[in-house]
C-alpha cells in the first residue's frame, strides 16, 4: 500500500471509529436524558391544563400518551446505558490514536509504511470488538449531529471531501422533513381550496 492509499484508509477507519464512538455515545444521552424531559414536559403540560382549556385537547393527551409509550421502550436500554459510555470512551481513545497514526503517516518516510499498516490493522480490529451493534432509535441522526458538528474531523476530511447533504445530513433525516413539508403544503392547499 503507498501513501496515499494508507492515509485514505486511516481516514476511512477514522469515520467509522469517531461516528461509532458518536453513536454510542448518542445511545448513551437518549436513554439518559429523554425520559426524564418526557417526564418533565406531561408533568408541566398536565399542570398547566388544569386552568389553562387549549391545553386540555384530545391530540395533546395522545401526543404525551405515545411519548410515554416510547419513553417506555427506551427504558429497555436503561440497564446497558453505563456500557455504551464506556464503548463510546475506548472508541473515542481509538479515533485519536488514528489521527496520531494519520499524522505520523504524513510525516514518515515511505520505508516505515508497513509498520503504520500493521497498526491500522491492529485498530480496526480492537474497533470491531469494542462496538455494541444494537444502538437506540434515532441515534444515527443525534450522531451525526455530534460527528459532523461538534468532532474536529478536519484530518478526516482532508480525504473524504464531506458534503453537506451527501454526508452531514442524513438521508432518512432528508427525507422525512421532506415528507413532512409535502404533507405541510397539500394539507395547507386543501384548507384553502375548501
Amino acid at each position: 500500500m503507498n501513501r496515499e492509499d494508507l492515509l485514505r484508509s486511516i481516514a476511512e477507519t477514522g469515520y467509522n471509529v469517531g461516528f461509532g464512538a458518536k453513536k454510542h455515545f448518542a445511545t448513551y444521552d437518549i436513554v439518559a436524558k429523554v425520559p426524564g424531559v418526557i417526564g418533565f414536559a406531561s408533568t408541566g403540560v398536565g399542570i398547566f391544563a388544569l386552568f389553562l382549556d387549549f391545553l386540555s385537547t384530545k391530540l395533546l393527551s395522545a401526543a404525551f400518551i405515545v411519548f410515554g409509550v416510547a419513553g417506555m421502550s427506551i427504558s429497555h436500554y436503561d440497564h446497558k446505558k453505563e456500557e455504551y459510555a464506556t464503548a463510546g470512551g475506548e472508541l473515542t481513545q481509538l479515533f485519536n490514536r488514528l489521527r496520531t497514526l494519520y499524522f505520523n503517516v504524513k510525516a514518515a518516510d515511505g520505508g516505515e509504511l508497513s509498520d503504520f499498516e500493521k497498526t491500522l490493522t491492529e485498530i480496526q480490529e480492537e474497533f470491531g470488538a469494542k462496538c455494541i451493534s444494537q444502538q437506540i432509535l434515532l441515534s444515527d441522526w443525534y450522531a451525526h449531529y455530534k460527528f459532523f458538528w461538534q468532532h474536529q474531523i478536519e484530518w478526516i476530511d482532508e480525504q473524504k471531501k464531506f458534503r453537506l447533504l451527501r454526508d452531514k445530513v442524513p438521508l432518512s433525516l432528508t427525507i422525512t422533513v421532506g415528507c413532512i413539508l409535502l404533507g405541510v403544503v397539500l394539507g395547507f392547499a386543501r384548507w384553502v381550496w375548501r
